[in-house]
């Protein structure tokens, strides 16, 4: 009996359709996966430095960003449709675009490492936050691997054990978040010096500097728009494709603007592109530093079970003989084993920048595929690419090279990512206009 306990608790579906009596999650638990997952340190990062180096005032920061970011949520949630429609995950979704080989050794891989590096990324960072601040509380250093291992341990047993792990957690998760960010949004409104002006809108639209507005709404969509990739991960257990759709949009907008607005907020009145640094630089209270604490905690834990989830399924798709707890284990003890070594993921920065020339024009191939191509809907022809042993989309890699290669010529200045993705995002579609594949 506790065997099969067990195997209930620990979910199972690998690339099969999930049953459709557990197709039973409304809109509003995706909501708060994703408002929960919103604010970590990685998503303060954009925000904060469009008021610093792009020189925006606070509101032209938060609404710039927030308005790039939902533009790339609104893509994020029309693909997250075929999970929710057919119960598969993302990455096996995508073999009707891409084809089986082109999906298998070309996206499911490069969406691994992604996700494989961020996972460290974002247990390292928040590592580092939580050492500072228990220097603040206690004044001792205590050793990294002393929280990184167990802290990454514990976010992959989680996304092991499943969707149902990850809704039950960030549902506990939340109320706590909110707590915490209310504390850090006080410290700001009650320690400033700028007395709420800096809440002002300015009275003259001129004085925006338009370039900058642009350029970072562009590294907003970018930044988000890669979840394509990965949404129909979490829908395939929706109640139905609109409470898929509207839950991701839902959530993922109202969660970034709260990320947005605090990140920003670090930014004009500190100085500081982690909120969770500057919150506790300007107070000596040890309930305070302790919220605060606990907030990095929990927002590092609840984006990183995310990433491990999502990235186990990408595995998944690439070594299909693996069950679904086994590509999670083994997703799972890289992700340990790199988190505990953060000089090895800060050399790794330059390359993953390189996997971005793959990651924008598979991302905008996927979605013009999806919603011009295939007009939001997989017909039989499409679904018969699920169950073939091999098969590819010349067109569609076309697109990914050539747009890999515009991604690399183009300057930094010129948004190279928002740009490839608009120019692959329009010529792909023209391109397979009465042309077949497979």
């Amino acid at each position: 009996m506790r065997t099969s306990s067990r195997k209930k608790m620990i979910e199972t579906f690998g690339l099969e359709s999930v049953p459709k009596e557990q197709q039973n999650t409304p809109w509003y638990r995706f909501a708060i996966i994703q408002i929960a997952i919103a604010a970590n340190a990685g998503n303060f990062l954009i925000p904060a430095l469009a008021v610093i180096e792009g020189g925006l005032s606070f509101w032209g920061a938060v609404l710039s960003t927030s308005i790039g970011a939902v533009l790339g949520f609104l893509f994020v949630s029309y693909l997250s449709l075929p999970g929710a429609r057919l119960g598969i995950p993302a990455q096996y979704s995508i073999r009707t675009m891409l084809g089986v080989q082109g999906a298998r050794y070309l996206s499911s891989p490069i969406r691994s490492l992604t996700s494989l590096y961020w996972f460290s990324v974002q247990t390292i960072g928040g590592t580092y936050v939580i050492q500072q601040l228990i220097v603040r509380v206690t004044g001792n250093e205590l050793p990294f691997l002393l929280f990184s291992i167990p802290l990454s341990i514990v976010m992959v047993v989680l996304a092991i054990i499943g969707f149902d792990a990850v809704k039950k957690a960030t549902s506990y998760f939340l109320p706590l978040l909110l707590i915490g960010e209310g504390t850090m949004l006080y410290l700001y409104f009650t320690t400033n010096d700028a007395q709420g002006s800096w809440l002002t809108l300015p009275d003259d639209a001129s004085e925006m500097s338009w370039t900058s507005f642009f350029f970072f709404s562009s590294l907003a969509f970018v930044q988000y728009v890669s979840g394509v990739s990965a949404s129909a991960d979490m829908t395939r257990y929706a109640k139905t494709p609109a409470h898929g759709f509207w839950g991701l949009l839902s959530g993922n907008s109202i969660g970034f603007f709260i990320t947005a607005f605090i990140g920003a907020s670090s930014a004009y009145l500190f100085n500081d592109i982690n909120p969770y640094v500057s919150s506790s630089n300007v107070t000596d209270s040890p309930l305070f530093i302790s919220i605060i604490t606990l907030t990095a905690i929990i927002s590092m834990v609840s984006i990183n079970i995310s990433n491990a989830y999502t990235g186990g399924y990408s595995l998944l798709n690439t070594f299909s003989r693996l069950s679904r707890v086994q590509s999670a284990v083994l997703f799972g003890a890289l992700g340990v084993l790199l988190s505990g070594f953060p000089d090895l993921v800060n050399e790794a920065e330059s390359y993953i920048s390189l996997l971005g020339g793959f990651i924008i024009p598979i991302s905008a191939v996927i979605s013009s595929d999806y919603l011009f191509v295939k007009k939001r809907m997989l017909d039989e022809k499409a679904l018969a690419q699920l169950t073939k042993t091999s098969s590819i989309n010349p067109w569609a890699i076309i697109h990914i090279i050539s747009g890999g290669i515009l991604y690399f010529v183009l300057p930094e200045g010129a948004s190279p990512g928002f740009l490839t993705f608009l120019v692959v995002a329009i010529s792909y579609p023209l391109v397979m206009k009465n042309r077949t594949w497979g």
